[in-house]
């Protein structure tokens, strides 16, 4: 009985239980709802514009280079995002969250506007760069949920980051979908309208725009500023762009960050630093690591409503656009909950690191079914066998949407100190928007060239399985769990 004893007093010192933090649910809402209207764009836009790209005339009746122009139209956002998301980052490290998030909120809706009213391909190119530009939310966002969370509720915060891209997913195909040319799916509603005969896409943009509207103005009157700043703005940025020149700064440790429930008042007083001093090595590797999977992922979407509208004898599936919405908003669906529901779980049971891995190493399996489900749709038509084929390919899918909040605790583990979060972020989503300026035009590209007569219909497939073999090779650079890097 003493010895018992003895072992249930020992036990709570050998497995001491970990009181997770309760999720600060009256900031963390607002950041959800503040990414919708994000997430809401790009589903929208996905289903109309390969048959927007017909209507003005760019590709004079070619079939084969709609792909082409989907990708350049995809790229020119990420091409100025590239650019420019950095400094939003690292701008945010010193004047605060909540100015740069008002600045995105604004710039999604003025470019949504300006895209539903452009009748050429250089003005829908403008409005996207515009929105690319100033819209540096996601490195942000991810940024004010490591700032308002710790150690112990980031995972669950993290599984609920795509419950805004789960409702943007059943919203924005059906949005653009069904939105799209107004006057004449529904002539009894929207007939008599000039304006949207004459601007047959600027409904369903309006969507967006209006929700970007009502975010910007429910982060400015409720969203508290989650990083201090008691200096005045103007003086914080000359600080900032001082600080862009020193080039003598030297360089940090690889220490990880503690939660904020550990925070001493040492760390609090940690100043951001500059770009320079946090490119370490765990950060390079975290990134190298993102970008091969951003690669992937945006090809893969790129490609994907651009392979179910494609004639089936092309290489594709014939599908109309409000069947590839309706898909599209299923398959979005899926994903969300599965990621809402299990991820946590998931996490504490194989940890971050094997999800990552086994996530991409999905993209192998997404690649081969492409060739097998046109195969089948030539020889049997739509039939039971190809939409099942089709239904394995989302299934798939959800695994490898898992990979961005693995990554994303990566990233704050290897950030070199906690006032540095917003420079870590925008480090790897300024590589990864480099990449994904690069992967839309090159993947849409590869698969109109593939479809033209007398070349390999197979190379566009060729070329998405070297990246996700590229995408396998860098996952496995990573430790287990980003604990690891916290403990050394």
């Amino acid at each position: 009985m003493t010895m018992r004893q003895d072992s249930d007093e020992e036990t709570p010192l050998l497995q001491q239980p970990i009181v997770k933090t309760p999720l600060p649910w009256d900031q963390f809402w607002i950041i959800l709802f503040l990414q919708f209207p994000d997430s809401l764009v790009f589903q929208t836009l996905a289903p109309f514009t390969p048959q927007l790209i017909r209507d003005i005339g760019v590709t004079n009746g070619n079939e084969s280079q709609v792909g082409h122009y989907v990708g350049i139209l995809q790229s020119s956002y990420y091409t100025a995002q590239a650019l420019t998301i950095l400094y939003w980052s690292q701008l945010s490290d010193h004047i605060g969250r909540k100015p740069l998030i008002l600045t995105a909120l604004f710039a999604i809706a003025v470019s949504m506007f300006s895209f539903g009213l452009s009748k050429t391909f250089v003005g829908l190119v403008v409005s996207r760069i515009f929105c690319g530009a100033f819209n540096g939310s996601n490195g942000i966002v991810k940024s004010m949920v490591m700032d308002i969370t710790d150690t112990t509720n980031l995972p669950k915060a993290f599984g609920y980051m795509p419950l805004p891209w789960m409702l943007g997913a059943i919203v924005g195909p059906l949005v653009g979908g069904s939105l799209s040319r107004p006057a004449d799916r529904f002539p009894e509603i929207f007939g008599r309208s000039e304006l949207l005969k004459t601007y047959p896409y600027l409904l369903p943009c309006v969507v967006p725009a209006i929700f970007a509207s009502a975010a910007w103005l429910v982060t400015y009157f409720r969203f508290r500023e989650s990083v201090s700043t008691r200096t005045p703005p103007l003086r914080l940025i000359k600080e900032w762009l001082l600080q862009q020149s020193d080039s003598n700064f030297p360089v940090p440790s690889n220490n990880a960050l503690t939660s904020s429930a550990e925070a001493n008042s040492d760390e609090v007083s940690l100043r951001p630093l500059p770009l320079r001093a946090s490119l370490t090595p765990r950060v390079l590797t975290v990134t190298a690591s993102y970008v091969a999977m951003a690669v992937f992922y945006m090809a893969f979407n790129s490609i994907l409503p651009l392979f179910y509208a494609t004639p089936i004898e092309l290489g594709g599936l014939s599908l109309d656009p409000p069947l590839i919405g309706a898909i599209l908003s299923v398959s979005g669906i899926a994903h969300g909950a599965f990621q809402l529901l299990f991820y946590a779980r998931l996490h504490d049971h194989f940890g971050a690191g094997a999800i990552h891995t086994t996530g991409v190493s999905s993209g192998i399996p997404i690649v081969i079914l492409f060739p097998v489900i046109n195969a089948l749709a030539r020889v049997q038509g739509m039939s039971l066998a190809v939409w099942l084929c089709v239904a394995a390919q989302h299934v798939l899918t959800t695994s490898l949407m898992m990979c961005n909040p693995c990554l994303a605790l990566f990233i704050r583990a290897a950030a070199p100190n906690r006032a540095s979060l917003g420079a870590t972020n925008g480090i790897a989503q300024m590589v990864a928007a480099g990449a994904r300026m690069i992967a839309p035009a090159s993947a849409t590209s590869v698969f109109s060239y593939s479809m033209q007569e007398g070349h390999d219909a197979w190379l566009v497939y060729y070329f998405l399985m070297i990246i996700a073999f590229l995408a396998v090779g860098t996952s496995l650079l990573l430790p287990r769990d980003p604990s690891v890097w916290k403990d050394h």
